[in-house]
């Protein structure tokens, strides 16, 4: 057993910081002298050093705290855990080290990755996991192997061009650590069909306003809603930007022709301006 004193002298830890984490339960001693004193054991310390894992990243302790406590996980789970965003830290300290030793060099490149490698094979493992048989089927005989498949996802994911795109998405969601959590933990095929029932039903309450002005106010009712769904669905933390690009999306040269085909001529450019209208004034 080892007293606080102890403790704090063999891991740099102060006295007043691990009796802070006794009092909000994130580490208790193991036990007490008969004196009062905190005494601590090798299963402590394990646990004190899952703690200084998680605090490298600035982890807020109630965080922390319920991801120790929680029941579900176990400690080689904890640890994987950790080890992947050990990883992930790993991989954007060595592209910084990389970028200024191009500009000691003259050879500035400017690399603004949003996202890691680890972090771009995981999004990529989440939807192939995700994905409905006849569609993952489908992309794997296109591409030949699931390897290859997965290759040329890494290197779209990784273009300069997809991670600027990337940066505009993260800023919607509050920040990366937002959007990963969303990303690896997708809703069920079951809520994703009652969302979409959803905005089905939203999208033909709109195209029904299509007599009116855009900035009327049963049409902004409706884009309201809709901008409501999404958010919900999406999980974003502000829709603002996401609504403002979906306005876009809907004249997209390849997209405005199908949706105009559903919903009739000029249905498109409709949508998009009665998103475009509702978000100008809010």
């Amino acid at each position: 057993m080892r007293t606080v004193k102890e403790i704090s002298d063999l891991t740099g830890i102060s006295v007043r910081t691990l009796h802070y984490y006794d009092e909000i339960g994130l580490l208790k001693p193991t036990e007490k002298s008969e004196a009062g004193y905190r005494l601590y054991d090798d299963e402590a310390l394990k646990t004190l050093q899952q703690i200084l894992f998680f605090r490298e990243f600035d982890i807020p302790l109630k965080k922390i705290n319920a991801v120790m406590n929680n029941p579900a996980l176990d400690r080689n789970q904890i640890l994987q855990m950790q080890r992947k965003m050990l990883v992930a830290k790993k991989e954007r300290m060595e592209r910084l080290i990389s970028s200024i030793d191009d500009i000691l060099k003259g050879e500035n490149k400017m690399d603004f990755a949003i996202f890691s490698k680890t972090e771009i094979e995981e999004m990529f493992q989440t939807m192939f996991d995700n994905m409905p048989d006849n569609m993952r089927d489908l992309a794997v005989k296109e591409f030949g192997s699931v390897e290859e498949w997965k290759k040329h996802y890494m290197e779209v994911v990784s273009s300069e061009e997809m991670q600027k795109g990337y940066a505009k998405v993260v800023e919607w969601y509050g920040g990366k650590d937002n959007f990963l959590s969303v990303a690896n933990n997708p809703v069920s095929t079951e809520v994703a069909e009652s969302y979409n029932k959803r905005m089905e039903a939203i999208l033909q309450k709109l195209i029904a306003k299509r007599g009116c002005d855009v900035d009327a106010f049963e049409v902004k009712e409706v884009v309201g809603e809709f901008g409501f769904v999404m958010k919900q669905f999406t999980q974003v933390k502000n829709e603002e930007g996401l609504m403002l690009a979906h306005a876009q999306y809907y004249r997209n040269e390849k997209i405005r022709p199908m949706i105009d085909e559903k919903y009739g001529e000029g249905a498109s450019e409709f949508f998009a301006q009665a998103i475009e209208a509702f978000y100008k004034h809010k």
